[in-house]
Parts: C-alpha cells; sequence; structure tokens
C-alpha cells in the first residue's frame, strides 16, 4: 500500500490527487467484520484451499452495481461439513451450487459478514469440490483510496466510466467470496470483466482474450497464486504502452501499462523507468517474481496499490527531482515484497512495507549515488514515531489508520530504518543473500521455479541468525517488540568516554556504536549494553554514530514531531 505521508516526505513538490469526482452514496457502513482483514481463521475458514477461482463480474457503471459469479475448486485440510465464505453482507446472494447441484435457501445464510454453505455431504480431508455462487449488488465505496478502501467509481474528464478497486485494509470480502486472512492464496485465478463497449479491463497476470457481445466486451485474464486483495478490477477507456524487457536471468518481461487517453508520453517515459527499476531489483534480490505473466501497471484514479502483475498507479506523471517516479518504483518494488514474500499475517505487515519503503533508498543509491541514500533515508527517519510495537501480539488486530498510535506510518519508515541499521550491524554480504532467502525461499531463485511464500518477523531473525552466525534476540525485541526506541548515553570518564544503551527489553542491548574522534572513527562494541572508548586527549570533537546508522532515539526529531503535530 502506499504510505499516508508520501506527499510530503518522498516526492517533494508532488500534490495530493484532486478530490474524487464521485460521491458516496446513502449506502449503509461496513459491517465491523468485513471492515477488518485478517480476523482470525476459525472453523471452515482454517481448513478451505481455494485451488482454483474463476470470478466473472458484470460492472454496471450507471447505478455503480456489479453483478458476480464465482465458480471455487475448495480443498479440504480436515473434513468439512460446511463450506464458509467472507463476503460483505450488503450483496444479495442469488445462487448457491455445490457438485453443479442447487443448493436450498435453507442450507445456505449469508449474514454478519459470512457465506456459510450446509454440504449435502461431509467433505473428507484432502478431498475437493465445486463450488459456485452468484453475487450481485452495489459495493462499497471507498471513502479514501487506497487507505480507506473499496470500489472507487469516477470518470474521465470527457466523461467516460473510470473504475477501480483497492481493498487491502478491508479486504477481498468487499466484493467477491473469499477468505480474507494474509495467509491465503489462490491456486489459479481466472478473472473474467464485463464493460460496456469502449471500457478495456485490465487484469491479474496474462491476458487471455476478449469476447465481444455488441454493446459489451469481457476481458479475460489468468493469474497463478495472487493474494487475495491483490486480485484487482481496473477499467477505463485505456490505451496500452508496452516494451519488453530482457532479463539477466535469461527470460523476456512483458512491460504494459495501460493509461488515459493523451498520456501516451508519461506512460513510455515510466515504462523505460521501470525498466531500469526492474534491473536494479533483480540484481539486488532476485528474478521477478512474475515474469511468466507480466510487469503491469493501470492509470487509476486513486494514488496507488501493488495489485499483483497490475500495479495502481494515480500520481499523474509528474516529473521529479530524484529523477524517477517514486510512486511506481514503490509499488513495483512490491512485487517482490506483498506480492512474492507475503505476511504471514496483518501483525508482520511491516516486512512487505517496510522492505519496500527501504528500496526507495536502495534505488536512489544505485541511479543517482549515496548522497541520495542518505538523503532519503533521512526523510524517512522522520516519520518514525515508535509509540506502539511494530510487530503486535499475535491475536491483536492493529489499526493502519489509528493516528495516534502512528503504526500504519512505522512499518514503512520504522520498517525502512531497521533495514538501514542492520546493513550497518550484519553488512551487505550477510542482508542482500538472507533478503533473497526469505523472499523466495531458496538462495537461488530461478524463472520458472518461483512460487510465493508467506512470512512471519520469526522467519526473519532465524535466517538472519543462521546466515550471520549471531543471536540477534536482543536486535529483534528492542525493535519489534517493544516501542519505545533505544537511547545512547554517553559521559565523560577521565580520558575515555562511558557508552550505554537504555531499552525497556531485558535483554542487553548490544549495538556496536561509531565513534568519530577528531577525523577519526572508531567502532565501540558494546557487550552487555556498554562500551567505553580510550580518547587520549582532552578537548578532541567527539561525534557519536556520524554516519547515522543506528536507529535510536532522537530528541529534535521528537520535537519536531510534536510541532508538527500541534500544528
Amino acid at each position: 500500500m502506499t504510505p499516508r505521508t508520501a506527499f510530503a516526505i518522498l516526492a517533494a513538490g508532488a500534490l495530493a490527487p484532486a478530490a474524487p469526482l464521485w460521491a458516496q452514496d446513502s449506502a449503509p457502513p461496513l459491517h465491523e467484520r468485513t471492515a477488518q482483514t485478517d480476523l482470525p481463521l476459525e472453523g471452515p475458514r482454517a481448513a478451505m484451499r481455494l485451488e482454483h477461482v474463476g470470478l466473472s463480474f458484470e460492472l454496471d457503471p450507471e447505478r455503480k452495481a456489479i453483478n458476480g459469479d464465482g465458480h471455487y475448486r475448495v480443498r479440504a485440510e480436515e473434513a468439512l461439513a460446511q463450506l464458509v465464505f467472507d463476503l460483505d453482507p450488503r450483496f444479495r446472494v442469488s445462487v448457491v451450487r455445490v457438485d453443479g447441484a442447487s443448493v436450498e435457501p435453507e442450507h445456505w445464510e449469508s449474514a454478519e459478514g459470512l457465506l456459510t454453505i450446509e454440504l449435502p455431504h461431509s467433505l473428507p480431508a484432502g478431498e475437493t469440490t465445486q463450488v459456485q455462487i452468484g453475487w450481485d449488488g452495489v459495493p462499497h465505496e471507498a471513502e479514501n483510496a487506497p487507505w480507506q478502501g473499496g470500489f472507487v467509481w469516477a470518470e474521465t474528464e470527457d466523461g467516460q466510466p473510470w473504475i477501480a478497486t483497492a481493498v487491502q485494509g478491508e479486504g477481498c470480502d468487499l466484493f467477491w467470496p473469499c477468505i480474507d486472512h494474509s495467509s491465503h492464496r489462490i491456486g489459479t485465478l481466472d478473472l473474467m470483466v464485463t464493460v460496456p463497449d469502449g471500457l478495456i479491463a485490465a487484469g491479474n497476470g496474462r491476458h487471455i482474450g476478449t469476447m465481444d457481445a455488441g454493446d459489451s466486451t469481457t476481458w479475460h485474464w489468468r493469474a497463478r497464486d495472487p493474494s487475495n486483495y491483490g486480485v484487482t478490477l481496473q477499467v477505463g477507456p485505456y490505451e496500452v504502452a508496452q516494451r519488453d524487457y530482457a532479463s539477466r536471468h535469461g527470460n523476456t518481461v512483458p512491460l504494459r501499462f495501460w493509461h488515459l487517453p493523451g498520456h501516451a508520453d508519461g506512460a513510455n517515459r515510466l515504462l523505460g523507468e521501470m525498466a531500469d527499476q526492474l534491473a536494479f531489483m533483480e540484481s539486488r534480490f532476485g528474478p521477478y517474481p512474475f515474469g511468466d505473466e507480466k510487469a503491469g501497471v493501470a492509470e487509476t484514479p486513486h494514488l496507488g496499490m501493488e495489485h499483483q502483475t497490475i500495479n495502481a498507479y494515480g500520481n499523474g506523471f509528474r516529473p521529479e527531482a530524484y529523477g524517477h517516479e517514486w510512486l511506481l518504483q514503490h509499488e513495483f518494488a512490491h512485487e517482490w515484497f506483498a506480492n512474492q514474500l507475503r505476511n504471514e499475517t496483518i501483525n508482520h505487515m511491516w516486512l512487505a512495507e517496510g522492505i519496500t519503503t527501504w528500496t526507495q533508498p536502495l534505488y536512489l543509491e544505485w541511479s543517482r549515488g549515496e548522497m541520495f541514500y542518505q538523503a532519503e533515508m533521512w526523510k524517512l527517519r522522520q516519520r518514525v514515531w515508535s509509540r506502539v510495537p511494530l510487530v503486535p501480539p499475535e491475536g491483536t488486530l492493529p489499526d493502519y489508520n489509528d493516528q495516534q498510535a502512528m503504526w500504519g506510518d512505522d512499518i514503512y519508515f520504522k520498517g525502512a530504518w531497521i533495514m538501514h541499521t542492520l546493513r550497518y550491524l550484519l553488512g551487505d554480504e550477510v542482508l542482500f543473500p538472507a533478503i533473497t532467502r526469505l523472499t523466495y525461499g531458496t538462495d537461488e531463485p530461478r524463472p520458472g521455479a518461483i512460487h510465493p511464500v508467506n512470512r512471519t518477523t520469526r522467519d526473519f531473525r532465524a535466517i538472519l541468525e543462521e546466515m550471520s552466525g549471531q543471536d540477534l534476540a536482543w536486535f529483534f525485541d528492542a525493535y519489534f517488540t517493544q516501542a519505545p526506541l533505544p537511547r545512547l548515553t554517553s559521559r565523560r570518564e577521565g580520558d575515555g568516554l562511558r557508552l550505554a544503551w537504555e531499552t525497556p527489553s531485558p535483554l542487553p542491548f548490544e549495538m556496536p556504536v561509531e565513534v568519530r574522534v577528531g577525523d577519526t572513527v572508531h567502532r565501540v562494541q558494546m557487550p552487555g549494553g556498554q562500551g567505553y572508548l580510550d580518547l587520549g586527549s582532552d578537548g578532541v570533537h567527539v561525534l557519536l554514530d556520524p554516519a547515522n546508522r543506528v536507529l535510536r532515539y532522537d530528541a529534535a526529531v521528537e520535537a519536531w514531531q510534536n510541532r508538527e503535530s500541534d500544528g
């Protein structure tokens, strides 16, 4: 997802999107269950795997309504007497069939955000069943996409429909029956979208074909391993800019950009940037995970979202002093860190957002030089709040939009700064191979043999410890379990300098500290969270952490943040 503070922090001079061209109907508010993704997996939802899903949508822009038809191949991981899907209760369910036979209404119920279907006979563990569900209605409109998600019914300047979905925070059940949990993926997806003639529906995966019915057209897309919130509808009077990318790994990746008429120059420019970003990401982390399908972008009436192989882009093709489009780079990096590497639950969402955010200064370092990396890291540092733990305890659900906790900022900016600090602690030779293993589940990923993985912060720690040979319990407890940032104190002792770390963690924080004495930089080890450096003479200038490599408490940043909050 796009960070909310990106306008001011990551793209100096960029403007927020114009006010939406649509108005929210007098529709009921979201049901409490539907409004929250990643609710605990219980009962049949914990034992169902969606091996294949075929989704057909008819869109009615005038009524802002959809008509959906879903075909599911469901595998039982344990014996099931019921099937349970998440689905917004505002939809009318009209058809339920199991293995081709109609299920009478008294044997299914759509209420309280769940569609529960009684099976005609128990489904044994390991067996599959075919389910058809038909539904229709007016879906929830996004109040502030992508951060407060739903359907976006907009219009182009000449009055044509321009439609998008963005549902990461709320989940897939906003517009189709699904299992709304980060740990769930669909094996394969067939997506068919029927729209009024003259519109194009850009979708996930590969384009299979179109069917013209005179006054409407159906667009057929096929994707493998999509995340639930990554399934999307992107519709408009699009034109397509395209080129192919010859990967260092021997395969060719189709690059495609669906844009509004008149925006071809901007779309082609960004495709060039995308090729450069692809070269960087593959050189740093590994092959583009979905090279067998495409690297796609669709121009949208909201800012952005990392929909798998069809990223949403809505930043207006503005040129930037950096020389590249930060939003395109952010969403494209999510193909690795969100779509290939998926956080097991929302509690570990920093893995997707924090690592992705860190790729932005890394890309600037690669393309423009070290000064750009340092400048970008300083901007990110100003948005580290650390009011609540970055990884909330399992069983609790953090609120992305909580303006007091600011967890929704920290998963981006604190997460990126933790990666920056790990780079200092472990070195590039450990950290980058560890990220590759974390992302692909192997040290040598190859195109054609890549499948997404679900990860937790514990997984990342285990990989780093194995590859570094270090016990990192102190690091992970201080940065992920505790809320306050570590504080570094110093005091003169005779001709020396005594250093100490203070954290609420019960484990000593043993982060080494660089100290510049005059023109010489010393690396002071901190066993037990304390260290000592002989200065040798009085009056010499001393500077702690001169390259700003360690994420720690900064009184100046806190004072600035307080002024910004008050103002």
